[in-house]
């Protein structure tokens, strides 16, 4: 769990920042929607079922570091609660829904690390994004977050 706090500059130091960016906006906006108590469990609980991911789907003897995990489940939630929000992703210079903006940037990392393009855990994107989604529903049902 260690490796939710940590992060290397590869493959460059534009993806720590765009980690760290899109945790700050979509995060904090999270954490207003669902409060600090059930954000840093969504966060914590998809960072975990991320490295469980990276680990069983293929990689059970290479250490990876990163929260990109967490952030997914975090992203995850946002898609099942506010899908039609509008976001700009950089370099897009126009708004697109929330839900194309991150399962499209799922797919694009996933299809980048199987041509191995990009060093991406993508089994922890997906791992963290599978728990956001989940978590997404079960905070949805209370009427107070939708």
């Amino acid at each position: 769990m260690t490796n939710l706090f940590i992060h290397a500059p590869f493959p460059s130091i534009g993806h720590i920042l765009a980690n760290m960016l899109t945790l700050y906006f979509f995060g904090s906006y999270l954490s207003r929607l669902v409060g600090e108590r059930n954000f840093l469990v969504v966060y914590f609980l998809g960072g975990i079922l991320g490295n469980i991911f990276y680990i069983v789907l293929g990689h059970p003897f290479i250490p990876a570091i990163g929260a990109s995990g967490a952030v997914f489940a975090v992203a995850g939630v946002l898609v099942v609660l506010r899908p039609k929000l509008t976001v700009f992703i950089f370099p897009i210079p126009v708004p697109i829904p929330l839900w194309i903006a991150v399962i499209g940037g799922f797919l694009i990392f996933t299809l980048f690390a199987i041509f191995r393009f990009l060093p991406v855990a993508w089994e922890a994107h997906l791992g963290g994004l599978v728990f956001g989604l989940v978590a997404g529903y079960f905070f949805r049902r209370q009427r107070r977050y939708y």
